[in-house]
């Protein structure tokens, strides 16, 4: 069955067993899912556009791992429904690669016009998740090996696109960080047992030519 397209849902926005959502959402990414997860750090509540981590710099502000560190990740349950119920508004942190989803991101609105295209002409995508400056497109776990010679094959690749591999780190639904909500762009259908992600090799070649043919100007971003 493909993906929901289209359509804006936030996983277990209304949970019957009175679970606060992000617990509810960190436990179904780690034990449901086996993706390895870990609360990020938050946004100043003295404005939300700065991080509260030591780097005055910062250009994630509460969309970050800091304390724990990113090798912390797990998918034990315990630990995570300690994390959240100790820390109940910590964005949630996916630790990409390894066993877990990898993405591809770019700037919000080439990457809504892209998915256009892409639906255009009948591409399967998996998950998208939007924050609103980036929207990432989950897929499969890929070595840095795999994505370098994919890379080095194409005669353009947007300098806007980003990877999260191995060692990388992505901030999923319902999160709140300094950037503003993270939320489903293109859903997991609700009970799956695992959400099913495309090779990282047709998501890039089905971007890049979704960007060239419809002339989208992807920002340096």
């Amino acid at each position: 069955m493909r993906e929901i397209l289209g359509r804006r849902r936030r996983l277990l926005s209304q949970r019957k067993d009175g679970e606060p959502e992000l617990i509810g959402a960190a436990l179904t990414f780690a034990t449901r899912w086996q993706w390895p997860v870990l609360p990020g750090v938050t946004a100043d509540p003295r404005g939300r556009s700065r991080c509260v981590c030591p780097d005055p710099e910062c250009t994630v502000p509460g969309a970050h791992p800091f304390d724990p560190g990113l090798l912390a990740a797990t998918t034990d349950a315990r630990m995570v429904r300690w994390w959240w119920t100790n820390r109940p508004a910590a964005p949630i942190i996916l630790a990409t690669g390894g066993q877990a989803p990898c993405a591809v991101s770019l700037p919000a609105l080439p990457a809504a016009r892209a998915l256009a295209a892409l639906d255009r002409g009948g591409m399967r995508l998996g998950p998208v998740v939007a924050s609103p400056s980036r929207w990432s497109l989950l897929v499969r776990p890929y070595s840095m090996e795999q994505l370098g010679e994919l890379l080095y094959a194409k005669d353009f690749v947007p300098g806007s696109l980003r990877f999260h591999g191995e060692g990388g780190y992505l901030a999923l639904p319902p999160s709140e960080t300094g950037q503003g909500t993270v939320r489903w762009e293109r859903a997991p259908l609700p009970g799956s047992a695992s959400p099913w992600l495309p090779d990282v090799e047709a998501v890039v070649d089905a971007v890049v030519d979704a960007l060239t043919r419809t002339g989208v100007s992807a920002p340096e971003l």
